[in-house]
């Protein structure tokens, strides 16, 4: 035992000298463990803030030429959704406070009224990523190919002019859903235990954090699929390759959960995640 306490001292009082140097701004020379460590944090940090700079890439690869229609068409499609939504909704409700409320209750109506303008927002501003990717699933796969050709300079396969491009989007109806379904089975076998962690004490101080990086996490391999699906890529396979770059991964992931909380800028999050993962995908995933 005191041969084997020996080196473990000896390791200690080089970590405990190179803390000291780190804190100090020393130039000494630091031990293989501390660089490596310290090359290890450098690289993931790296990554991290190149991933979250993807997403706003997103934006100016948008303004390339030809590149608009998929992102006009499903705007377009969702807002007239939501819209459509929010009317019917608001009929209902003023039917639901005709039937409950008496005549010399009338004044609630100016309380009530705004409670309802909060749930509107609330699902036109948190649920429109959720169900606003259902229905522009088709699009992104065909926006995905688009920045894919104008970021690498390769002809697109896809055919010109409106019919063509009706086309397009019909055969692509299919695979996009069923992509869409597997990443909801990924989602709700583990959503539901991470749920469930709020109802442990003590673990449910920490699980508001495990859910914004699982939300993350999500959104990284969301968007990634549209690039990485074009190319054959199975969903286990998307999985593994974002895990090699985990970092990477988180960065872009927390940037579009971020963008999704920001009024109005969350009706863009599709589009500019798609391209931005795109643009991910051709730059840091080269040899794939």
């Amino acid at each position: 035992m005191r041969f084997g306490i020996a080196p473990r001292i000896e390791k200690c009082r080089k970590g405990f000298r190179d803390i000291t140097y780190l804190s100090e701004g020393a130039d000494a020379p630091l031990s293989d463990f501390a660089q490596e460590n310290h090359r290890f944090m450098k690289s993931h940090l790296h990554d991290l803030s190149t991933g979250s700079g993807y997403f706003w890439r997103g934006f100016s690869l948008l303004n390339q030429p030809g590149i608009r229609r998929y992102v006009v068409m499903p705007l377009f499609i969702n807002t007239v959704l939501f819209a459509t939504l929010i009317y019917f909704g608001a009929e209902q409700f003023d039917g639901l406070l005709d039937g409950l409320i008496p005549d010399w209750l009338n004044w609630l109506r100016w309380l009530l009224w705004p409670l309802f303008a909060i749930l509107a927002l609330f699902v036109v501003f948190f649920l429109f990523s959720w169900i606003g990717n259902l229905v522009a699933a088709p699009f992104n796969s065909l926006l995905s190919e688009a920045i894919h050709a104008k970021l690498t300079g390769e002809t697109s396969s896809q055919n010109t002019g409106w019919a063509a491009f009706i086309g397009d989007i019909a055969k692509s109806i299919i695979p996009a859903l069923l992509s869409e379904l597997y990443k909801l089975q990924y989602l709700i076998l583990r959503a539901v235990p991470l749920g469930l962690l709020f109802l442990i004490p003590g673990i449910n101080v920490v699980a508001p954090f495990l859910w914004l990086a699982f939300g993350a996490w999500m959104l990284a391999m969301e968007y990634a699929d549209y690039p990485m699906g074009n190319h054959g890529l199975s969903f286990p396979e998307q999985r593994k390759h974002l895990r090699e770059r985990r970092s990477l991964s988180f960065g872009f992931g927390f940037m579009v959960l971020l963008a999704t909380m920001l009024p109005g800028l969350n009706f863009l999050v599709i589009p500019t995640a798609v391209a931005g993962a795109t643009a991910m995908w051709v730059e840091q995933y080269p040899d794939v």
